[in-house]
């Protein structure tokens, strides 16, 4: 305490001891340090130090921005038109705002109520909304689940949030994608549907990109456009049904049926072929004979025309010699003789009595 203070509660105790007769109270000055000698001249520094400590901590002046996101600076309201990459950036506090926005690629499945399993997931990218239900050429309801892959254009991000705002998917994607999606299915049946999936799903996928396209500032680049299902009515599914199996049926009619053809073209031609296989055997036989018949008549005449009246009677000469021979050994022989001699001279042995009754008869 200070000095004048005491020596004040002293006075006033010795007075009130003096009269009163109370006990007197002596107030001893605490030993408090006095900091204030050697903090003086740092005191401003660390005031201004933890000043802006509060500061930042109350008005974080800075943001990070991670790797698919970009973040967009707005002044006093105006946003800037130049995105913020990702990294480290500062701000003004109170004067400007920077909020990131995801340009990583995102899903909307449209898809019925039966076919949900899971509800969407926030912050994954992927949205699941109602299937899109469509009228085809006769008026009949139709339901068609979708998929579709896009993401945020980071370069034109500043200009797409201005215009649309955070809210720009509801805005700029699924309205697209229904009035598509109704625009092409319309032109069809609902029994055609089925048949024509893949020309349907390649013109949904070119009117929906070309109907992006011609949005301002191209906000939005479309990954892909997925036809994963088409829901029928049950009538029409059953009528479908009922044409499909008529049709399986009337196929494998005609295979048999062809089939049968096959099978009995296949018999005709083994037949054909085996007939001209015996035709082909037969006139080769023939052409045998003839060939044998031709060379033993060229030999005929061959030994024809090599025979003359001298050889004749050579060969007359020689025959008539061995009989001769004959006749020495055998004397009861028979010669019969041909006359001219152009046939061979014929001898009979008597003795033998069966040649004898042989060569009477």
């Amino acid at each position: 305490m200070p000095a004048d203070l005491n020596d004040y509660f002293n006075k006033k105790n010795s007075n009130s001891n003096s009269d009163d007769k109370r006990p007197n109270f002596n107030f001893k000055k605490p030993n408090v340090p006095n900091l204030s000698g050697g903090l003086g001249k740092f005191s401003g520094i660390i005031y201004a130090l933890i000043a802006i400590i509060v500061i930042l901590v109350v008005a974080k002046p800075f943001v990070v921005i991670n790797s698919g996101e970009v973040g967009i600076k707005s002044t006093a309201g105006k946003f800037d038109p130049n995105p913020l990459q990702p990294g480290f950036h500062f701000f003004l506090p109170f004067i400007q705002e920077v909020r990131t926005v995801d340009t990583k690629v995102r899903q909307i499945n449209y898809t019925s109520t039966e076919g949900r399993n899971e509800a969407n997931l926030r912050g994954s990218g992927i949205e699941t909304k109602d299937t899109i239900s469509v009228l085809d050429s006769r008026g009949l309801p139709v339901s068609m689940d979708i998929t579709v892959q896009y993401r945020l254009n980071p370069q034109n991000a500043p200009q797409t949030i201005a215009a649309w705002g955070f809210s720009w998917e509801n805005k700029i994607i699924d309205p697209v994608v229904r009035n598509v999606v109704r625009n092409v299915t319309g032109k069809y049946t609902a029994e055609e549907l089925p048949e024509r999936r893949n020309d349907i799903a390649a013109a949904i996928d070119m009117g929906i990109r070309s109907d992006i396209d011609k949005q301002p500032n191209q906000p939005v680049e479309l990954a892909s456009v997925q036809l994963r299902e088409i829901i029928l009515p049950p009538k029409v599914k059953e009528q479908i049904e009922r044409v499909q199996i008529a049709k399986q049926e009337a196929e494998r009619t005609k295979y048999e049926v062809e089939r049968a053809n096959q099978e009995a073209l296949k018999k005709a031609a083994l037949a054909k072929g085996t007939a001209e296989a015996v035709k082909i055997e037969a006139q080769g036989r023939a052409d045998a004979v003839k060939i044998e018949a031709d060379a033993q008549a060229y030999s005929n005449s061959q030994i024809a025309r090599s025979l003359t009246n001298n050889l004749l009677e050579l060969k007359q000469i020689e025959t008539q010699k061995g009989f001769n021979e004959a006749l020495k050994t055998n004397q009861d022989a028979k010669i019969f003789l041909t006359p001219g001699g152009a046939v061979p001279n014929i001898w009979v042995d008597t003795k033998d009595k069966q040649k004898q009754i042989s060569a009477q008869n």
